[in-house]
């Protein structure tokens, strides 16, 4: 889902104890422990062992990430559009004017991370105007919307703002939003990039996607009580997509030297993702529902304002950027999009979900090949 790369540390079940039951690696000493005929005494003594240290390397990345340094600096930008928590934000740079849509449910950041890791700065300078829809946070305002409201009311009102037409560039979420936003006003997109969009939900694991679908009931409360899905839940609620991650990335950043750039851009990453935003609760109920229980865009029934949205109907050029170590969409699931969108130029990166955009290699495995698709259209 979008966004995903939504486990933060605090909501975390693979830091909860007692879940799971096992842990990478375990498995294997297990058997070579028995096949040596070790008795139960030394077996046990080697799965404590094992723990400890694992445990040990955790709290240590832990501990190093709650004093390091580090910390973004926001610089003031240009507005030139605003509507309730929704603002366009200007990067300046001379030349046809490019739209960049994030997902709903991660801040606009991740796009214009640190000075050394922005994607929107490097097409800035690349003879292109850029410009950026940042949804904000769910207010009093946005709480009933959909997301016919973001897409036929917030997104179609920022690209009026922008002049016409643009070349509209959708990041996960983000990109089903661009998508269909660029499906009812054809006139006001040049061209189309999708970034890691997802469209088939149960292109390689059906159950996983319907068993998030049929969490929606028990969710129903919550949504009911508060008008949104906390950042808590959310975070919850996706981590199971890779319940190991967050304890196997901490390890690893205890062994980082702290002044590396690997380890700015690790915390510039982590803050990132432990400062979610909630989701306006019929907005969940969509996605929850209808993307992941019915799958419904692959089906052809996700409409925006009664329309169906549906990706043979956009003649516009389009570029699709597909992460192939992608774990939050996968990418069977975007590349169900190739053949819906007619004459798409797919890009495969050798990246992962976040690290296409913001990652050590980001600039190789996307945006350079995002400009040389740009470039391919006169721009």
């Amino acid at each position: 889902m979008t966004a995903l790369p939504l486990a933060s540390l605090p909501g975390s079940p693979s830091l909860k104890p007692g879940w799971p039951r096992s842990r990478p690696g375990l498995e294997s000493l297990a058997g070579r422990l028995a096949a040596g005929g070790h008795p139960p005494e030394a077996f046990a003594r080697a799965v404590w062992q094992a723990l400890d240290r694992e445990d040990a390397a955790l709290l240590a990345g832990i501990r190093a990430y709650r004093r390091h340094p580090w910390r973004r600096e926001a610089s003031a930008l240009p507005v030139p559009w605003a509507e309730g928590g929704s603002r366009l934000l200007d990067y300046g740079g001379e030349g046809p004017t490019v739209l960049v849509v994030p997902s709903l449910v991660n801040r606009a950041d991740i796009l214009d991370l640190m000075p050394e890791a922005s994607m929107l700065r490097f097409l800035a300078g690349q003879g292109l105007r850029v410009l950026l829809l940042d949804w904000g946070e769910p207010g009093p305002i946005e709480r009933p919307f959909g997301l016919t409201d973001y897409v036929a009311g917030r997104l179609e009102r920022a690209l009026a703002s922008a002049g016409g037409p643009v070349v509209l560039i959708g990041y996960c979420m983000g990109g089903l939003l661009a998508m269909a936003a660029a499906q009812r006003q054809p006139e006001r997109v040049r061209a189309l990039g999708l970034l890691a969009t997802p469209w088939d939900f149960w292109a390689e694991d059906a159950g996983r996607a319907r068993s998030l679908g049929a969490l929606l009931p028990g969710l129903e409360p919550l949504l009911a009580a508060t008008g949104a899905l906390p950042v808590d839940a959310l975070q919850a609620l996706f981590a199971a997509l890779d319940p190991f991650a967050v304890a196997g990335k901490y390890r690893g950043f205890a062994a980082l030297d702290p002044e590396s750039p690997r380890a700015r851009r690790f915390v510039a990453l982590e803050d990132w993702l432990n400062d979610g935003i909630a989701l306006a609760a019929p907005v969940a109920r969509e996605v929850l529902g209808q993307w992941y229980g019915a799958n419904a865009p692959a089906r052809g029934e996700w409409r925006i304002a009664g329309e169906a949205v549906e990706p043979r109907r956009l003649a516009m050029p389009s570029f699709l950027a597909i992460p192939s170590r992608d774990r939050i969409v996968p990418p069977a699931s975007a590349m169900a999009l190739a053949g819906a969108l007619p004459g798409a130029l797919v890009h495969g990166a050798a990246a992962g979900h976040i690290g296409m955009v913001a990652g050590q290699g980001a600039e190789e495995a996307l945006w350079q090949p995002l400009r040389r698709w740009l470039s391919g259209l006169g721009l």
